[in-house]
């Protein structure tokens, strides 16, 4: 059993779902207690068995199962076998649906969704298997909406009007009376919420919101992207009052009761337009010979806490968000970019992890607990790059965030490249331990004073930045690693194993470049994996294939059962060092702290629901930032018209194939309709398109030249027209 306890609680507990219907549908008839139920799935551990039990107990009060007796659950009758699923529609506007204790999807055609949207929780049942081997069925009812407000255009009739929404996966419009337009005019785009659907009407009934904009205007779409994901773009007005009210000021009496680090050299490093400093070092060396290296963290749980409305919003917000012309932060300025960033000479509370380390970057001492700072200096990561590749203290005024050029103490100096050189050390330890170099290719673009984007260019991270990552790698870990040894409650950041089936298909695409991964065991796939994305570096595959390695791997989530870290190789890892844009960290600084005073151990569940809750947050943040690019990529592109650019096939499907330009990252896509010297044949299992007569092929990862041929930023879809192949 120990290899499955090493996986994530959520699909152990899907697994036990599966089992305990597995028993059950296998003699209908019969009911069953907790312990045969155990017996017949084999588990003999305490952890799953009351998982088993717990899970047991939520069937039977969603009435999956029936309890026909005390503690003895048999399964439920029905003329249909009835499941609950989540609905994945595509855009052929059938769906799929995902039923945790069923091994495959439930597909339903459109005319059988039952006013199901995409996302929804259902209730659907089987039907009676055909010919095809097809798992078919219907949904009976929605049990919750997993949206209930979108995007869409105001088309206005004489005394109503319908809303177009903007998500293509959204297949009927929503009908607005006239009393609930809140003044919105044709054209315009708006934020709907979704109300009833009466019975007999084609459309829902709903009300706007929100008047974003004139669609293809910068901040409507910015703003349009916020209000898809349900992710707001301005705090309220009783949260920026509430943070405003709060006491920022530095007190002796506080400081007397935390350790006083005010006088050892500290200082920052961070993108040089950072306005929040959640991180700062601290170095100074020992008498023994060793160094003395604080991680010193913005103590944001001194100024958020618990039961104040700056709490409930921090919570709620769950993630900074980070688009490409602005940042929606987690807490209000007065925060974020004033009393928590720890600016230089400015006196800071802080919550520090304090190591003493010797010259070969071996741990000989730890120490976590409240402190006080006062940072020397602030630098971008351009200087001190700067500083690591000359070894010199001038910053020439080229590359300055002082705006000329200036000079650094020689103690400075010594400092950024002590670091420097124990951050390698430390970077090869983990990769010697089977840690994977992830060091995916970042699109940023320069804007123009009206945030328009006028060039694009790749953020590469260099030494300064992998030395700051190693040092807070080294923090999270650390401070992971010393509640997990006690046992108590905590929020860890884990991530799983990768898919086999994913890894084999990685396998698949990247076999076309000439690379291949190992999977003989744990050990031959990570070392093939760091060989592979080592191997492709610089080359024009890099983006595809760091692209679909990343997607191989499981996500990382927030949760209170530890099954370690398997992308950086930790046996207990945790977000410690970023709580003015995360809140897990905020949890983890008070319960740190609730630790050091030793008081008792909180509930786990109250702990799980938070870290659940963050995982949702963080995913939507991510899909937010990642359409905000997309929709800078296609304004860039729509300046560059009559532009000829070389692209690599990044991705190929039966409508068509994206095709990603090599100079700047932009994706769009090449209809298969829109190739006209033949026609062109989907053939999945060579990933490729095929020319019936001519037998022309394009195939995922070829080299060639298209233009664009129509960019839509309301819809954000680039399309290019293909000029062939590079020869």
């Amino acid at each position: 059993m120990s290899k499955k306890k090493k996986r994530a609680g959520s699909q152990r507990k899907n697994e036990i779902t599966k089992g305990i219907f597995t028993v059950l549908e296998k003699e209908p008839s019969k009911s069953f207690n907790y312990k045969q139920i155990a017996s017949k799935l084999g588990i003999d551990d305490t952890q799953d068995r009351n998982l088993l039990i717990k899970r047991l107990g939520q069937l039977k009060a969603s009435e999956r199962i029936l309890e026909p007796e005390r503690g003895k659950y048999q399964k439920k009758q029905s003329l249909h076998t009835y499941y609950t699923g989540r609905v994945d529609l595509t855009t052929s506007g059938n769906a799929y649906i995902i039923v945790d204790e069923l091994e495959d999807d439930i597909f339903v055609q459109n005319n059988n969704l039952n006013r199901a949207f995409h996302g929804d929780t259902v209730e659907v049942f089987i039907k009676p298997r055909r010919k095809s081997k097809k798992m078919e069925g219907e949904i009976s009812k929605v049990l919750e909406r997993k949206k209930t407000s979108y995007v869409g255009i105001v088309d206005k009739q004489k005394s109503f009007a319908f809303v177009r929404p903007t998500d293509s996966r959204m297949y009927t419009d929503i009908f607005v009376p006239p009393e609930k337009l809140k003044k919105a005019n044709d054209g315009d785009k708006v934020l709907v919420n979704l109300g009833d659907w009466p019975d007999g009407t084609d459309s829902p009934y709903g009300e706007i919101v929100e008047v974003l904009g004139r669609p293809g205007e910068h901040n409507t779409e910015i703003h349009s992207i916020l209000a898809e994901y349900g992710l707001p773009h301005e705090f309220p007005y009783e949260v920026e009052q509430f943070a405003k009210t709060l006491d920022t000021s530095i007190k002796e009496s506080e400081i007397a009761k935390r350790r006083d680090m005010r006088d050892v050299l500290t200082f920052t490093i961070d993108p040089k337009d950072a306005k929040d400093f959640d991180d700062a070092l601290s170095f100074q060396k020992l008498e023994n010979g060793n160094y003395e290296i604080g991680i010193h963290i913005a103590d944001v749980s001194h100024y958020v806490r618990p039961d104040t409305i700056l709490e409930d919003e921090a919570y709620d917000r769950a993630t900074s968000v980070y688009l490409v012309d602005r940042v929606v932060p987690m807490l209000p300025e007065v925060l974020s970019n004033m009393a928590c960033s720890l600016r230089p000479n400015e006196e800071k509370y802080t919550f520090s992890a304090v190591f003493e380390m010797d010259d070969n970057a071996k741990l000989v001492n730890q120490w976590f607990g409240r402190t006080a700072i006062n940072s020397n200096e602030r630098f971008a990561y351009e200087e001190a790059q700067h500083i690591i590749e000359t070894e010199q203290n001038k910053i020439p005024k080229d590359i300055s965030i002082r705006g000329n050029a200036y000079s650094v103490s020689d103690e400075v100096v010594d400092a950024v490249l002590t670091f420097d050189r124990l951050a390698k050390i430390m970077r090869q330890a983990r990769m010697d331990a089977g840690a994977i170099s992830f060091d995916k290719i970042e699109v940023k673009f320069h804007l123009s004073e009206d945030n328009e984007p006028v060039g694009v260019f790749f953020k590469e991270a260099k030494d300064a930045n992998k030395l700051i990552e190693e040092f807070m790698l080294l923090a999270n870990r650390k401070v992971a690693e010393f509640i997990g040894k006690q046992k108590k409650t905590f929020v860890y950041r884990v991530h799983d194993k990768p898919d086999e089936d994913k890894l084999m298909a990685l396998n698949g695409v990247i076999s076309r470049f000439g690379h291949s991964i190992n999977l003989k065991d744990s050990k031959t796939i990570n070392q093939s994996l760091n060989k592979l994305l080592e191997d492709v570096k610089g080359k024009k595959e890099q983006n595809l294939v760091d692209t679909l390695a990343i997607r191989s791997m499981s996500k990382a989530i927030y949760t209170t059962e530890n099954i370690g870290h398997y992308g950086l190789g930790f046996d207990y890892y945790t977000h410690f060092t970023s709580p003015i844009r995360r809140y897990p960290d905020v949890m983890v600084h008070r319960l740190l702290q609730h630790y050091l005073d030793n008081e008792k151990a909180p509930k786990a569940t109250v702990y799980e629901e938070k870290c659940k809750h963050s995982s949702d947050m963080e995913l939507l943040a991510a899909n937010a930032e990642r359409d905000s690019i997309k929709y800078m990529q296609i304004k860039f592109m729509e300046d560059h018209k009559d532009q000829e650019f070389l692209g690599v096939i990044s991705g190929v499907t039966e409508w068509g194939i994206y095709v990603e330009i090599v100079e700047n990252k932009c994706e769009g896509m090449v209809r298969i309709r829109d190739i006209k010297d033949d026609y062109y044949i989907f053939d999945e299992r060579q990933y490729a398109i095929v020319g019936e007569r001519t037998k022309r092929m394009y195939q995922l990862g070829d080299e060639v030249y298209v233009m664009v041929k129509n960019t839509d930023l309301v819809k954000r879809h680039l399309d290019f027209s293909l000029i062939g192949k590079k020869k």
